[in-house]
């Protein structure tokens, strides 16, 4: 198993569509961080939390802090790709995600995203709720 297939890693399959292609027909860098956005809020609803319910529920949403990538190999118009992650660092208010692009066993980006968790209302740091930190806690 790879660096970057952890047994508590959550990953969602994408595949490319034209939009998300440069004029060069590869997947256009800032893309990445878009398939990782969506990664993120996809392992989120697996854990029984819909952005939309977390905010209306507990006044709570997360917002990006410091995001960065490597692209080392392109990806391509219709490739299907496996987008991952595992938690690298847990606060109370802040989630480190170590998240990666995949086709097949070839490595194509990977990255970190920081995401803090704000009370929506203020937009100031706010504490995970309990039951949200704990689901977060096992996939370290």
């Amino acid at each position: 198993m790879s660096e970057f297939a952890q047994a508590k890693a959550f990953t969602i399959p994408v595949r490319v569509y034209y939009e998300d292609t440069d004029a060069g027909g590869v997947v256009y860098y800032a893309n990445y961080l878009r398939f990782f956005e969506r990664c993120r809020t996809e392992w989120m609803r697996f854990a029984g939390y819909g952005q939309a319910q977390l905010a209306a529920e507990t006044g709570i949403g997360f917002v990006a802090r410091k995001a960065s990538c490597e692209y080392l190999r392109p990806a391509r118009l219709d490739d299907t790709l496996e987008i991952g992650l595992e938690v690298e660092k847990l606060t109370r208010v802040r989630v480190v995600f170590r998240q990666w692009a995949r086709r097949g066993d070839e490595l194509l980006a990977s990255g970190s995203v920081e995401i803090a968790c704000v009370n929506m209302a203020s937009l100031t740091p706010a504490p995970i709720p309990d039951h949200l930190h704990a689901k977060l806690e096992a996939l370290k």
